[in-house]
Protein backbone atom coordinates (compact mmCIF):
# COMPACT_ATOMS: atom_id res chain seq x y z
CA UNK A 1 0.00 0.00 0.00
CA UNK A 2 1.49 3.05 -1.20
CA UNK A 3 1.99 5.96 1.61
CA UNK A 4 0.18 8.98 1.96
CA UNK A 5 2.13 12.20 -0.11
CA UNK A 6 2.04 14.28 3.04
CA UNK A 7 4.31 11.47 4.68
CA UNK A 8 6.54 10.29 1.66
CA UNK A 9 7.12 14.57 1.17
CA UNK A 10 7.81 14.68 5.47
CA UNK A 11 10.35 12.39 5.64
CA UNK A 12 12.68 13.33 3.54
CA UNK A 13 12.21 17.16 4.79
CA UNK A 14 12.69 15.64 8.39
CA UNK A 15 16.03 13.93 7.58
CA UNK A 16 17.39 17.01 5.43
CA UNK A 17 16.52 19.35 8.28
CA UNK A 18 18.49 16.84 10.61
CA UNK A 19 21.32 16.32 8.52
CA UNK A 20 21.58 19.56 7.11
CA UNK A 21 20.50 23.42 8.58
CA UNK A 22 17.18 24.19 6.75
CA UNK A 23 17.71 27.49 8.33
CA UNK A 24 21.06 28.20 6.09
CA UNK A 25 20.76 25.57 3.16
CA UNK A 26 23.10 26.98 1.49
CA UNK A 27 25.93 26.96 3.59
CA UNK A 28 29.12 25.29 2.26
CA UNK A 29 31.93 24.39 4.88
CA UNK A 30 35.27 25.87 4.02
CA UNK A 31 37.71 23.51 2.11
CA UNK A 32 40.27 22.47 4.01
CA UNK A 33 43.47 24.15 4.55
CA UNK A 34 47.34 23.13 3.78
CA UNK A 35 48.13 21.91 7.05
CA UNK A 36 44.77 20.04 7.51
CA UNK A 37 45.30 18.32 4.01
CA UNK A 38 48.81 17.56 5.23
CA UNK A 39 47.95 16.16 8.57
CA UNK A 40 45.40 13.49 6.17
CA UNK A 41 48.25 12.35 4.12
CA UNK A 42 50.35 11.50 7.93
CA UNK A 43 47.08 10.20 9.03
CA UNK A 44 46.52 7.42 6.53
CA UNK A 45 49.91 6.67 5.84
CA UNK A 46 50.15 5.68 9.73
CA UNK A 47 46.92 4.12 9.71
CA UNK A 48 48.12 1.83 7.14
CA UNK A 49 51.21 1.07 8.51
CA UNK A 50 49.11 -0.08 11.58
CA UNK A 51 46.58 -2.31 9.38
CA UNK A 52 49.04 -3.77 7.66
CA UNK A 53 50.44 -4.59 10.99
CA UNK A 54 47.52 -6.06 11.82
CA UNK A 55 46.94 -7.75 9.06
CA UNK A 56 49.96 -9.83 9.57
CA UNK A 57 49.46 -10.70 12.76
CA UNK A 58 46.02 -12.21 12.03
CA UNK A 59 47.49 -14.15 9.55
CA UNK A 60 50.60 -15.45 12.08
CA UNK A 61 47.36 -16.39 14.19
CA UNK A 62 46.02 -18.66 11.89
CA UNK A 63 43.07 -16.63 11.15
CA UNK A 64 42.38 -17.13 7.50
CA UNK A 65 40.03 -17.72 4.64
CA UNK A 66 40.86 -21.02 3.31
CA UNK A 67 42.26 -21.12 -0.08
CA UNK A 68 42.38 -17.28 -0.55
CA UNK A 69 46.09 -16.12 -1.75
CA UNK A 70 48.05 -14.20 1.07
CA UNK A 71 48.61 -10.86 -0.80
CA UNK A 72 44.69 -10.39 -1.16
CA UNK A 73 44.67 -8.81 2.27
CA UNK A 74 46.79 -6.82 2.09
CA UNK A 75 46.11 -5.37 -1.41
CA UNK A 76 42.49 -4.97 0.03
CA UNK A 77 43.31 -3.02 3.33
CA UNK A 78 45.74 -0.73 1.57
CA UNK A 79 42.94 0.19 -1.43
CA UNK A 80 40.47 0.81 1.10
CA UNK A 81 42.83 2.71 3.23
CA UNK A 82 44.86 4.64 0.72
CA UNK A 83 41.46 7.60 -0.40
CA UNK A 84 41.56 8.31 2.77
CA UNK A 85 44.63 10.81 2.12
CA UNK A 86 41.90 13.19 0.37
CA UNK A 87 39.04 12.52 2.54
CA UNK A 88 38.13 16.29 3.33
CA UNK A 89 39.38 17.32 -0.05
CA UNK A 90 36.93 15.47 -2.04
CA UNK A 91 34.91 13.94 0.57
CA UNK A 92 32.18 12.23 -1.72
CA UNK A 93 34.24 11.30 -4.48
CA UNK A 94 36.09 9.21 -1.47
CA UNK A 95 33.02 7.89 -0.44
CA UNK A 96 31.68 6.76 -3.39
CA UNK A 97 35.04 4.93 -4.22
CA UNK A 98 34.96 3.89 -0.91
CA UNK A 99 31.68 2.30 -0.62
CA UNK A 100 32.59 0.74 -4.47
CA UNK A 101 35.56 -0.71 -2.76
CA UNK A 102 34.22 -2.00 -0.07
CA UNK A 103 31.93 -4.38 -1.95
CA UNK A 104 34.50 -5.48 -4.67
CA UNK A 105 37.66 -6.03 -2.40
CA UNK A 106 34.90 -8.04 -0.14
CA UNK A 107 34.94 -10.50 -2.96
CA UNK A 108 38.68 -10.20 -3.63
CA UNK A 109 39.22 -10.70 -0.30
CA UNK A 110 36.86 -12.44 2.10
CA UNK A 111 39.67 -12.54 4.72
CA UNK A 112 39.36 -8.59 4.88
CA UNK A 113 35.52 -8.48 5.04
CA UNK A 114 35.29 -8.84 8.51
CA UNK A 115 38.40 -7.14 9.70
CA UNK A 116 37.99 -4.38 11.92
CA UNK A 117 41.00 -1.58 10.56
CA UNK A 118 38.81 -2.30 6.54
CA UNK A 119 35.82 -1.38 7.74
CA UNK A 120 37.23 1.74 10.08
CA UNK A 121 38.53 3.01 7.09
CA UNK A 122 34.54 3.31 5.36
CA UNK A 123 33.63 4.58 8.94
CA UNK A 124 36.11 6.86 7.84
CA UNK A 125 35.34 7.48 4.29
CA UNK A 126 31.61 7.98 5.85
CA UNK A 127 32.23 10.00 8.23
CA UNK A 128 34.32 12.68 6.10
CA UNK A 129 31.48 13.20 3.85
CA UNK A 130 28.87 13.84 6.26
CA UNK A 131 31.35 16.11 7.58
CA UNK A 132 32.85 17.98 4.66
CA UNK A 133 30.85 17.44 1.86
CA UNK A 134 29.57 20.91 0.41
CA UNK A 135 27.06 19.90 -1.60
CA UNK A 136 24.25 18.64 0.34
CA UNK A 137 21.98 17.44 -2.37
CA UNK A 138 24.73 14.67 -3.67
CA UNK A 139 25.29 13.61 -0.29
CA UNK A 140 21.72 12.49 0.12
CA UNK A 141 22.42 10.38 -3.66
CA UNK A 142 25.52 9.36 -1.23
CA UNK A 143 23.88 7.89 1.84
CA UNK A 144 21.43 6.26 -1.12
CA UNK A 145 24.75 4.32 -2.11
CA UNK A 146 25.72 3.79 1.57
CA UNK A 147 22.89 1.95 2.25
CA UNK A 148 23.07 -0.31 -0.90
CA UNK A 149 26.35 -0.86 -0.19
CA UNK A 150 25.35 -2.38 3.32
CA UNK A 151 23.10 -4.55 1.70
CA UNK A 152 25.39 -6.35 -0.53
CA UNK A 153 28.13 -6.31 1.52
CA UNK A 154 25.56 -8.80 4.23
CA UNK A 155 24.51 -10.64 1.36
CA UNK A 156 28.19 -11.76 0.61
CA UNK A 157 28.80 -12.18 3.83
CA UNK A 158 25.76 -14.79 3.97
CA UNK A 159 25.28 -16.24 0.54
CA UNK A 160 28.65 -15.96 -0.92
CA UNK A 161 30.89 -17.04 1.53
CA UNK A 162 31.00 -19.89 4.12
CA UNK A 163 32.66 -17.65 6.78
CA UNK A 164 29.40 -17.38 8.53
CA UNK A 165 28.42 -21.09 8.22
CA UNK A 166 31.97 -22.53 9.48
CA UNK A 167 31.99 -20.02 12.26
CA UNK A 168 28.15 -21.24 13.64
CA UNK A 169 28.95 -24.94 13.83
CA UNK A 170 31.40 -24.21 16.41
CA UNK A 171 28.52 -22.54 18.45
CA UNK A 172 25.87 -25.17 20.46
CA UNK A 173 22.37 -25.62 19.15
CA UNK A 174 20.34 -22.21 19.71
CA UNK A 175 17.80 -22.06 21.69
CA UNK A 176 15.31 -19.45 20.71
CA UNK A 177 12.03 -19.12 18.28
CA UNK A 178 15.17 -18.03 15.75
CA UNK A 179 17.36 -20.33 13.39
CA UNK A 180 20.72 -19.70 13.86
CA UNK A 181 21.41 -18.08 10.59
CA UNK A 182 18.75 -15.88 11.07
CA UNK A 183 19.55 -14.36 14.48
CA UNK A 184 23.32 -14.03 12.92
CA UNK A 185 21.85 -11.83 10.52
CA UNK A 186 19.72 -9.46 12.11
CA UNK A 187 22.81 -9.76 14.71
CA UNK A 188 24.91 -8.00 12.15
CA UNK A 189 22.67 -6.01 10.71
CA UNK A 190 22.02 -4.38 13.88
CA UNK A 191 26.19 -3.81 14.48
CA UNK A 192 26.87 -2.49 11.09
CA UNK A 193 23.57 -0.02 11.11
CA UNK A 194 24.98 1.31 14.68
CA UNK A 195 28.27 1.28 13.16
CA UNK A 196 27.64 3.22 10.06
CA UNK A 197 24.84 5.25 11.71
CA UNK A 198 27.35 6.37 14.18
CA UNK A 199 29.79 7.59 11.57
CA UNK A 200 26.75 9.52 9.69
CA UNK A 201 25.81 11.23 13.52
CA UNK A 202 29.51 11.68 14.42
CA UNK A 203 29.84 13.51 10.90
CA UNK A 204 26.59 15.61 11.26
CA UNK A 205 27.84 16.82 14.90
CA UNK A 206 31.47 18.00 12.80
CA UNK A 207 29.41 19.79 9.91
CA UNK A 208 27.36 21.42 12.43
CA UNK A 209 29.89 22.25 14.52
CA UNK A 210 31.66 24.17 12.05
CA UNK A 211 28.87 26.35 10.81
CA UNK A 212 28.32 27.17 14.16
CA UNK A 213 31.79 28.12 14.65
CA UNK A 214 31.90 29.98 11.45
CA UNK A 215 28.58 32.12 12.46
CA UNK A 216 30.40 32.91 15.91
CA UNK A 217 33.19 34.40 13.89
CA UNK A 218 30.73 35.86 11.83
CA UNK A 219 29.11 37.71 14.61
CA UNK A 220 31.80 38.31 16.09
CA UNK A 221 33.46 40.09 12.85
CA UNK A 222 29.82 42.21 13.25
CA UNK A 223 30.53 43.27 16.38
CA UNK A 224 33.60 44.45 15.93
CA UNK A 225 32.37 46.41 13.16
CA UNK A 226 29.78 47.82 14.99
CA UNK A 227 31.89 48.57 17.79
CA UNK A 228 34.43 50.41 15.50
CA UNK A 229 31.49 52.05 13.56
CA UNK A 230 30.17 53.07 17.80
CA UNK A 231 33.54 54.28 18.43
CA UNK A 232 33.46 56.14 15.26
CA UNK A 233 30.01 57.66 15.80
CA UNK A 234 31.58 58.80 18.98
CA UNK A 235 34.45 60.71 18.16
CA UNK A 236 32.25 62.46 15.23
CA UNK A 237 29.65 63.17 17.79
CA UNK A 238 32.28 64.32 20.01
CA UNK A 239 34.14 66.33 17.56
CA UNK A 240 30.75 68.17 16.67
CA UNK A 241 30.32 69.03 20.36
CA UNK A 242 33.85 70.55 20.27
CA UNK A 243 33.44 72.51 17.42
CA UNK A 244 29.98 73.81 18.73
CA UNK A 245 32.01 74.80 21.77
CA UNK A 246 34.77 76.62 20.57
CA UNK A 247 33.03 78.26 17.96
CA UNK A 248 29.98 79.37 20.69
CA UNK A 249 33.07 80.02 23.15
CA UNK A 250 35.59 81.80 20.54
CA UNK A 251 33.21 83.05 18.35
CA UNK A 252 31.29 85.70 20.99
CA UNK A 253 33.92 86.64 22.61
CA UNK A 254 36.18 87.65 19.31
CA UNK A 255 33.09 89.57 18.06
CA UNK A 256 33.24 91.23 20.87
CA UNK A 257 36.50 92.58 21.13
CA UNK A 258 36.46 93.13 17.21
CA UNK A 259 33.59 95.56 17.70
CA UNK A 260 34.73 97.20 20.65
CA UNK A 261 38.05 97.66 19.08
CA UNK A 262 36.11 99.17 16.20
CA UNK A 263 34.92 101.68 18.77
CA UNK A 264 37.98 102.68 20.74
CA UNK A 265 39.33 102.87 17.35
CA UNK A 266 36.86 105.50 16.04
CA UNK A 267 36.49 107.49 19.96
CA UNK A 268 39.59 107.14 21.18
CA UNK A 269 40.73 111.14 20.56
CA UNK A 270 37.14 112.42 20.56
CA UNK A 271 35.60 110.65 23.87
CA UNK A 272 38.76 109.02 25.69
CA UNK A 273 36.66 108.19 28.34
CA UNK A 274 34.62 105.93 26.34
CA UNK A 275 37.60 104.63 24.15
CA UNK A 276 38.78 103.31 28.07
CA UNK A 277 35.64 101.63 28.82
CA UNK A 278 35.91 99.90 25.49
CA UNK A 279 39.15 98.69 26.17
CA UNK A 280 38.27 97.35 29.43
CA UNK A 281 35.26 95.44 27.40
CA UNK A 282 37.78 94.35 25.79
CA UNK A 283 40.48 93.22 28.32
CA UNK A 284 37.28 91.31 29.87
CA UNK A 285 36.37 89.57 27.00
CA UNK A 286 39.66 88.39 26.39
CA UNK A 287 40.34 86.84 29.21
CA UNK A 288 37.02 85.31 29.46
CA UNK A 289 37.96 83.61 26.10
CA UNK A 290 41.08 82.08 27.35
CA UNK A 291 39.26 80.91 30.39
CA UNK A 292 36.33 78.84 28.77
CA UNK A 293 39.60 77.99 26.24
CA UNK A 294 41.42 76.79 28.91
CA UNK A 295 38.49 74.74 30.58
CA UNK A 296 37.52 73.38 27.18
CA UNK A 297 41.00 72.14 26.25
CA UNK A 298 40.81 70.71 29.83
CA UNK A 299 38.12 68.39 28.82
CA UNK A 300 40.45 67.26 25.79
CA UNK A 301 43.41 66.59 28.19
CA UNK A 302 41.34 64.64 30.80
CA UNK A 303 40.47 61.11 30.52
CA UNK A 304 37.98 61.59 32.77
CA UNK A 305 34.38 63.82 32.75
CA UNK A 306 34.40 64.68 36.21
CA UNK A 307 34.05 68.81 36.57
CA UNK A 308 36.57 70.08 39.09
CA UNK A 309 36.88 73.30 40.00
CA UNK A 310 40.27 75.06 40.56
CA UNK A 311 43.75 75.94 39.14
CA UNK A 312 44.32 73.41 36.61
CA UNK A 313 40.82 71.83 36.64
CA UNK A 314 37.79 71.72 34.52
CA UNK A 315 35.11 74.46 35.29
CA UNK A 316 31.48 74.28 35.61
CA UNK A 317 29.76 74.47 32.40
CA UNK A 318 27.82 78.03 32.00
CA UNK A 319 24.43 77.37 32.59
CA UNK A 320 20.75 79.57 32.79
CA UNK A 321 21.90 81.02 36.11
CA UNK A 322 25.26 82.59 33.82
CA UNK A 323 22.58 83.99 31.02
CA UNK A 324 22.00 87.48 33.31
CA UNK A 325 25.55 88.18 33.04
CA UNK A 326 25.88 87.06 29.59
CA UNK A 327 22.98 89.92 28.86
CA UNK A 328 24.89 92.35 30.86
CA UNK A 329 28.11 91.86 29.18
CA UNK A 330 26.66 92.25 25.67
CA UNK A 331 25.02 95.39 26.89
CA UNK A 332 26.75 98.57 25.04
CA UNK A 333 25.89 102.13 24.05
CA UNK A 334 23.36 102.08 21.21
CA UNK A 335 22.02 97.85 22.24
CA UNK A 336 20.51 97.41 25.30
CA UNK A 337 19.67 94.12 25.95
CA UNK A 338 16.49 92.60 28.42
CA UNK A 339 16.33 89.00 30.00
CA UNK A 340 12.88 87.91 30.78
CA UNK A 341 11.77 84.89 32.43
CA UNK A 342 8.52 82.94 32.34
CA UNK A 343 8.35 80.09 34.21
CA UNK A 344 5.03 77.49 34.46
CA UNK A 345 5.75 77.41 37.88
CA UNK A 346 8.02 78.79 40.59
CA UNK A 347 11.93 76.91 40.47
CA UNK A 348 11.22 75.56 36.97
CA UNK A 349 14.24 76.84 35.54
CA UNK A 350 16.13 75.45 38.55
CA UNK A 351 15.35 72.24 37.60
CA UNK A 352 16.16 72.08 33.92
CA UNK A 353 19.05 69.20 33.52
CA UNK A 354 22.67 70.58 32.66
CA UNK A 355 22.97 69.77 29.01
CA UNK A 356 19.81 71.38 28.57
CA UNK A 357 20.79 74.50 30.41
CA UNK A 358 23.99 74.50 28.58
CA UNK A 359 22.30 74.20 24.90
CA UNK A 360 19.69 76.88 26.27
CA UNK A 361 22.59 79.13 27.20
CA UNK A 362 25.19 78.43 24.01
CA UNK A 363 21.57 79.34 21.84
CA UNK A 364 21.21 82.85 23.40
CA UNK A 365 25.13 83.58 23.54
CA UNK A 366 25.34 83.02 19.95
CA UNK A 367 21.91 84.75 19.46
CA UNK A 368 23.51 87.68 20.58
CA UNK A 369 26.78 87.80 19.11
CA UNK A 370 24.96 87.45 16.06
CA UNK A 371 22.94 90.75 16.72
CA UNK A 372 26.52 92.38 17.73
CA UNK A 373 28.18 91.55 14.66
CA UNK A 374 25.56 90.83 11.32
CA UNK A 375 22.26 93.78 13.07
CA UNK A 376 21.69 97.06 12.91
CA UNK A 377 19.44 96.47 16.21
CA UNK A 378 19.40 98.72 19.35
CA UNK A 379 17.33 96.27 21.35
CA UNK A 380 17.34 92.86 22.04
CA UNK A 381 15.34 90.31 24.30
CA UNK A 382 16.19 87.38 25.58
CA UNK A 383 13.38 85.62 27.01
CA UNK A 384 13.70 82.06 29.23
CA UNK A 385 9.85 80.15 29.34
CA UNK A 386 8.96 76.59 30.60
CA UNK A 387 5.93 74.56 30.13
CA UNK A 388 4.13 71.29 29.34
CA UNK A 389 2.59 68.69 31.27
CA UNK A 390 4.32 66.51 34.33
CA UNK A 391 6.60 63.84 32.44
CA UNK A 392 7.02 66.07 29.55
CA UNK A 393 7.91 69.86 29.89
CA UNK A 394 9.64 71.78 27.49
CA UNK A 395 12.12 74.60 28.47
CA UNK A 396 12.82 77.30 25.67
CA UNK A 397 14.55 80.36 25.31
CA UNK A 398 13.58 83.05 22.59
CA UNK A 399 16.23 85.63 21.41
CA UNK A 400 14.75 89.04 19.07
CA UNK A 401 16.10 92.36 17.93
CA UNK A 402 14.39 94.81 15.76
CA UNK A 403 17.50 95.67 13.14
CA UNK A 404 18.11 94.71 9.93
CA UNK A 405 20.63 92.59 8.56
CA UNK A 406 24.31 94.96 8.25
CA UNK A 407 25.59 95.47 4.54
CA UNK A 408 29.05 92.87 4.43
CA UNK A 409 28.97 91.52 7.63
CA UNK A 410 27.62 88.00 6.51
CA UNK A 411 29.00 84.88 8.54
CA UNK A 412 29.82 81.57 8.10
CA UNK A 413 27.04 79.86 9.09
CA UNK A 414 28.39 77.56 11.92
CA UNK A 415 26.64 79.33 14.30
CA UNK A 416 23.26 78.41 12.99
CA UNK A 417 24.34 75.34 11.80
CA UNK A 418 25.51 74.72 15.53
CA UNK A 419 22.14 75.87 17.20
CA UNK A 420 20.43 72.81 15.08
CA UNK A 421 22.65 70.49 15.88
CA UNK A 422 22.05 70.94 19.57
CA UNK A 423 18.46 71.16 18.86
CA UNK A 424 18.92 67.64 16.67
CA UNK A 425 20.87 66.32 19.63
CA UNK A 426 17.78 66.87 22.17
CA UNK A 427 15.21 66.03 20.10
CA UNK A 428 13.74 69.82 20.08
CA UNK A 429 12.66 72.32 17.78
CA UNK A 430 13.80 75.63 15.96
CA UNK A 431 12.33 78.44 14.89
CA UNK A 432 15.09 81.05 13.41
CA UNK A 433 14.46 83.36 10.57
CA UNK A 434 12.99 86.84 10.14
CA UNK A 435 10.23 88.48 12.16
CA UNK A 436 6.95 88.37 11.22
CA UNK A 437 5.14 91.93 10.71
CA UNK A 438 7.93 94.04 12.14
CA UNK A 439 11.79 94.29 11.68
CA UNK A 440 14.33 92.38 13.41
CA UNK A 441 15.31 88.61 13.87
CA UNK A 442 13.87 85.35 15.89
CA UNK A 443 15.60 82.91 17.59
CA UNK A 444 13.76 80.35 19.34
CA UNK A 445 14.44 76.54 20.60
CA UNK A 446 12.45 74.54 22.72
CA UNK A 447 14.10 71.39 24.14
CA UNK A 448 12.37 68.91 26.07
CA UNK A 449 13.02 68.34 29.85
CA UNK A 450 11.81 64.65 30.19
CA UNK A 451 11.01 64.86 33.68
CA UNK A 452 11.17 61.43 35.78
CA UNK A 453 13.49 59.75 33.07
Amino acid sequence: MDLPVSVRVAVPERLNAWLNDPADPLWERPRPGLAQLRNDVVGMAAFLAVALGMTLLTKNMGLRAEGEAAWRAYVAVTVMILPLAVRRRFPLAVLVGSSVGFVVLSYLSTEMAGQLTFQVAYFAALYAAVAWARDRRLLWIAMGLVLLTMTLWLVIGFTVTSGYAEMLKAYEVPQGPLSQLTAAVLYTAAVNLLYFGGAIAVGRTSWRGALRRERMAAQAERIREQAAELARRAVMDERLRIARELHDVVAHHVSVIGVQAGAARKVLTRAPDAAAEALRTIEDASRSAVGEMRSLLGVLRSETDTVRGGDGGRAPEPGLAELRDLVVSQARPGLAVELAAVEQRPGDLDGVPGPVALSLYRTAQESLANVVRHSTATRAQVTLRTGGADGAGWAEVEVVDDGQPRPGSAGSGYGLRGIRERVHLHGGEAEIGPRAQVFGWRVRVRLPLRRGS
